[in-house]
């Protein structure tokens, strides 16, 4: 148990940090646009990624290096551009939430839960190599249960976020606050893609 609580608490503080993934699951929750579906594909996504880390560590230590981070350092670059892109016509659009649940289809948003989900280097970071590298050491079922203390942070904490907003969208609902949060995610993911540069070079 004490392993299951340990794997809990370290998934938690590693997925509280606010990255572009969690932005756009607050996002959609505001928007009512397919909430379940998203928090579903981001919490089993990393059970997925955290099982992996913790039994192929050493596979991926060895062969995840310097090259393939760098090409999905780009690959995250250029989702984002075109995020911030469709961000930028909505913001001088007329915005009107009622429809737009109608207008997104659940494979526009599959294909953008993914693409924030596994095109982002710092979720490997966090689940395969910190998660699969602080367990290493641990007996098999030491680890089984690491590994669903993490998984179970996770889903706790996705579908938190994504409901939350949801029940939080009803003081959301007009034009103007919108566009303020339309402001606020081109910004943020304009920082975000200035860090990853960063990085890069």
């Amino acid at each position: 148990m004490e392993y299951a609580l340990l794997g809990f608490f370290i998934g938690l503080s590693l997925i509280l940090a606010l990255g572009a993934q969690n932005i756009f699951v607050i996002e959609q929750g505001l928007k009512k646009q397919h909430v379940f579906l998203i928090c579903l594909i981001c919490s089993l996504s990393d059970l997925i990624l955290i099982f992996l880390g913790i039994f192929l560590f050493h596979y991926f230590n060895q062969y995840f290096n310097q090259t393939v981070e760098l090409i999905f350092n780009i690959l995250l670059i250029i989702f984002l551009l075109h995020f911030i892109y469709t961000k930028i016509k909505t913001h001088y659009s007329d915005i009107n939430f009622h429809n737009e649940l109608t207008s997104i289809s659940k494979i526009n948003i599959f294909i953008k839960t993914l693409g924030f989900t596994y095109l982002n280097p710092h979720v490997y970071s966090d689940t395969v190599f910190f998660l699969g590298n602080f367990s290493k050491n641990y007996l098999l079922n030491q680890k089984i249960s690491f590994g669903i203390g993490a998984a179970i942070a996770s889903f706790l904490f996705f579908f938190t976020l994504g409901y939350l907003s949801n029940y939080l969208s009803k003081y959301a609902n007009s034009k103007k606050i919108w566009k303020i949060i339309n402001i606020f995610i081109i910004c943020f993911m304009s920082i975000l893609i200035l860090f990853i540069i960063k990085e890069i070079l």
